[in-house]
């Protein structure tokens, strides 16, 4: 009986992809490197490329510029969230508990990434036909998934926590994107350190707050917001 081979292109092709893909991979650990030494302001295509050994012009022949590379890295502290928030609400049984765990371990892993801060905050003040514009469809694909996934953390304990009649919450859905958002609001002031306040009528004065006083208010405002009267 005769056999079919595949044609030798195809084992060339796949070698090909399997080097495209490797090579994304460094420049976007590259890029995360960078961000975590210097922010996202100071890093440059320039730096990323001589930190992986390659021109810059290669690095537009994987990513179809700079909004589109900084989203995917952004992709990769997600990952990372998402782990960091699944492990936080396997921890406790109780909803109340597992809602403050998780929101907990969001804080804290947003001050210890501030990157992660920097480029979220970037990117949500991009409206989706602009990003559209500036990163590929399948980029924008990978880059929701991302937050979706941290998103359905958020949300399945909450939705639990609404079964069991712990919570009451209308849209665990919209609740969880709205944590997520002024979370990040957070995550800045908490990096800042400054209360601004009126010492008097029309005299501003300033004050201090803690990373931990963020995480504090934001934990007690996940509560109340998710175990309010409806």
């Amino acid at each position: 009986m005769p056999t079919h081979e595949s044609p030798p292109t195809d084992g060339r092709r796949s070698a090909a992809a399997a080097r495209r893909r490797a090579r994304e991979r460094e420049i976007l650990a590259a890029t995360r490197a960078l961000f975590d030494e210097r922010g996202v302001r100071d890093a440059q295509i320039e730096d990323i490329a001589r930190a992986v050994g390659i021109n810059r012009a290669i690095v537009y022949r994987h990513f179809t510029g700079k909004e589109e590379l900084f989203a995917l890295t952004l992709v990769t502290y997600l990952d990372e969230l998402r782990g960091e928030l699944e492990e936080a609400a396997a921890g406790h049984r109780d909803a109340g508990e597992r809602l403050a765990s998780l929101v907990g371990a969001f804080v804290d892993y947003g001050v210890a990434h501030p990157a992660f801060t920097d480029c979220a905050q970037a990117l949500m003040r991009r409206s989706g036909p602009e990003l559209l514009e500036e990163i590929s469809e399948g980029a924008l694909f990978r880059l929701g998934r991302g937050i979706s996934s941290c998103l359905a953390t958020l949300g399945g304990v909450l939705e639990e926590g609404v079964a069991s009649g712990d919570f009451t919450v209308d849209d665990p859905t919209l609740l969880a994107n709205t944590l997520y958002a002024s979370g990040l609001g957070a995550l800045q002031l908490a990096r800042v350190g400054i209360l601004v306040k009126e010492a008097a009528p029309g005299i501003p004065t300033v004050g201090s707050i803690s990373p931990d006083q963020v995480k504090d208010y934001l934990v007690a405002s996940a509560l109340a917001l998710a175990s309010r009267p409806t």
